[in-house]
Parts: structure tokens; sequence; C-alpha cells
């Protein structure tokens, strides 16, 4: 998956008939009844967990909770550190990448978008992504939305609702849409 990631990343835009979009849905079709199964039937944590590591292509920490529904577009590129709490319906739309590191709270239906479509009428159809990083501490409230190539600043908290189109620094609150620095936390 890491040279799928490289190639997307890489490729700057993916057009209709690219073989990079018959391989992306390839992997997706094969993701897709895991995490239908995951969010309808009843797991113990242990099997949740496996299914979950089953969808990202990664053995995920035992101190990684997500509350279900699990809900991704893709699944197989998001990076999750350790002791992170992601609350229910958050929205993964990960083909460009998600980087979350260690101590990331995330609250109920936060949506994360590496994926946008291209201005360009005629190339409409085709993606292009890039990566959304989430450093250690943060913490975004519920129904935040983060946009494409943002990176979320280590202790940083985003306020509930906010729409993330920028980087946020470290150690600061963000607030409104689009999210801008109310106060500082140093």
């Amino acid at each position: 998956m890491a040279n799928l990631l490289e190639k997307i990343q890489n490729q700057g835009e993916i057009l209709p008939g690219d073989p990079l979009f018959k391989e992306i849905h390839q992997i997706k079709s094969g993701k897709e009844p895991i995490i239908q199964r995951l969010n309808t039937g009843m797991m113990s944590k242990e099997e949740i967990q496996k299914q979950e590591s089953s969808i990202t292509s990664l053995n995920l920490d035992q101190s990684v909770e997500i509350s279900l529904p699990f809900q991704t577009d893709f699944g197989a590129h998001i990076r999750f550190g350790k002791d992170i709490f992601i609350n229910k319906e958050v929205f993964f739309v990960d083909l460009g990448g998600i980087e979350i590191e260690d101590h990331v709270l995330i609250g109920p239906r936060v949506t994360l978008l590496t994926v946008n479509h291209i201005l360009e009428p005629a190339k409409r159809r085709g993606l292009v992504t890039r990566p959304i990083k989430i450093r250690k501490n943060a913490w975004l409230g519920a129904g935040v939305t983060v946009l494409p190539g943002v990176t979320i600043g280590e202790n940083a908290v985003v306020a509930a609702n906010s729409t993330v189109t920028k980087d946020v620094p470290a150690n600061t609150i963000v607030a409104g849409t689009p999210a801008k620095v109310i106060r500082s936390l140093a």
C-alpha cells in the first residue's frame, strides 16, 4: 500500500482511464465488505480491532480506540500512533494519506478529506490528493472538517464545527469556517 500511496502522491492528478484508478478501485472493493461486516455485526473489542487492522493494512496498537461505525472510502492509507480516541461516525477520505500521531482525540462526525476533484471542467472527474497530518496530542471537536493538505499542529485544538482549510499551528485553538486562531495555549 505504501507504494500505491507514493505513486498517488507523486503523480499529482489521477485522470479517468489512468491505470491507478483500476488499482484503487480493486483495493476499495476488497475493503468494503470488511467495513460493512464491522459496522453491522456484534463483535468483541479484539475482533473489532482485528477488522480495523484488516481495513487499514496495519496492526493497530491496543491503545487505539475507534468507535463504530468506522467509515472510510478507502481505508488503506490511514496511519495511527498510540493512545488515540476516535469517536463515532468519523469519516476518513484517506486515498491521499492520513497520519494520526500519539494521544490524538477526534470527536464525533469529524470528516478528514485528502481527495478533491480537479477544478478544470474538462478534467473534473479526475482527482488530486494531498495528505492530512494530525500531530501529537491534538484534539478535533465534534463536526470538524479538515481539507486536503492540512497539518494540525501538536497540542492544537480545533473547535467543534470548524472547517480547517490551512495548517493549524502547534499549541493554538482555532475555530470557525474557515478556522482561524482564536488563542494560544502556550
